[in-house]
């Protein structure tokens, strides 16, 4: 199915007291050992599910939320589409790693969710 969800993401004002509840809560292998503190909980390998990561939002406005992020080709011009269907940008699109482009918008309810697009290397 083209743009399935490929990505959740929980944020949280305090992201390893998170880490640990969900990693003590699911029996989730939760790996933080990176320059952001990003808690990434890979895929299973002998099941359904897809990867996530659970991460410290400090003072960010809002501290907490649950995103689920969708795969797209062009993350700008989904954008522009959910903003011309009634929804707002949060976060127009940003290089967030070498080979991952990300944006957010919230739909006409505020309900906030991510696009994603891998670039191949």
């Amino acid at each position: 199915m083209a743009n399935s969800v490929v990505h959740w993401e929980i944020n949280a004002k305090d992201g390893p007291a998170m880490q640990k509840f969900y990693g003590d809560l699911f029996d989730w292998e939760v790996t933080a050992d990176n320059p952001m503190g990003y808690g990434v909980v890979s895929a299973p390998s002998d099941g359904p599910g897809i990867g996530g990561g659970i991460m410290g939002m400090g003072d960010v406005e809002p501290p907490t939320r649950v995103t689920f992020y969708v795969g797209v080709d062009d993350v700008t011009a989904s954008l522009e589409k959910a903003v011309s269907l009634g929804g707002s940008i949060v976060m127009p699109e940003m290089q967030v790693m070498e080979d991952v482009i990300i944006g957010i918008f919230a739909d006409p309810e505020g309900h906030v969710i991510g696009l994603v697009k891998n670039i191949p290397m």
